[in-house]
């Protein structure tokens, strides 16, 4: 699994010493309200959460939610990276980060760096995004990222963004 690194920030994979800190993220009220109650409840859910979910995508898909840490700290502060969901076409970017750290452009430049990443070593042609309908903070990073709307689907908004194919020589 690659790591990714920007200015200020580290993009790594999960591991399970992790789990304080996802245990943390997934229960932060924004988290459940505009993502979702992953049913994680202490230590051994989390592990459990980063097995079963950004550690095994790692092993079946080579990309996965990645840990977002501050570079000159290594302090955790969300997590941002592509999944692939089976309802869905193509990998779609997610990301949750911290309260504390909203509205200073972290955001956007970890999923500037993951958009990049998919481009340009995975090759991917196009990537999705699901939000929902009401998160207008993730809609506005998603569209100055160059991700355009393109449905409803499940009460959810679904962007995408389509990549040229790489040149052939």
């Amino acid at each position: 699994m690659q790591t990714l690194e920007t200015e200020r920030l580290l993009l790594r994979p999960f591991t399970t010493d992790d789990a304080p800190f996802a245990l943390t993220l997934l229960n932060e009220p924004s988290f459940l309200r505009f993502i979702g109650d992953k049913k994680v409840r202490n230590l051994d859910d989390a592990r459990q959460y980063l097995l079963n979910g950004p550690i095994a995508s790692y092993n079946a898909h080579g990309f996965g939610l990645l840990l977002v840490e501050l570079n000159d700290s290594q302090t955790p502060i969300g997590m941002c990276g592509l999944l692939k969901r089976d309802e869905l076409p193509d990998p779609d970017i997610g990301f949750a980060f911290i309260p504390d750290y909203w509205r200073q452009g972290f955001g956007f430049e970890a999923a500037t760096a993951v958009t990049n990443d998919a481009r340009e070593r995975l090759k991917l042609p196009r990537i999705l995004a699901i939000v929902s309908p009401d998160n207008e903070a993730s809609i506005k990073l998603l569209e100055r990222l160059g991700l355009s709307y393109e449905r409803t689907r499940d009460d959810v908004k679904v962007f995408s963004i389509n990549y040229a194919p790489p040149n052939e020589p």
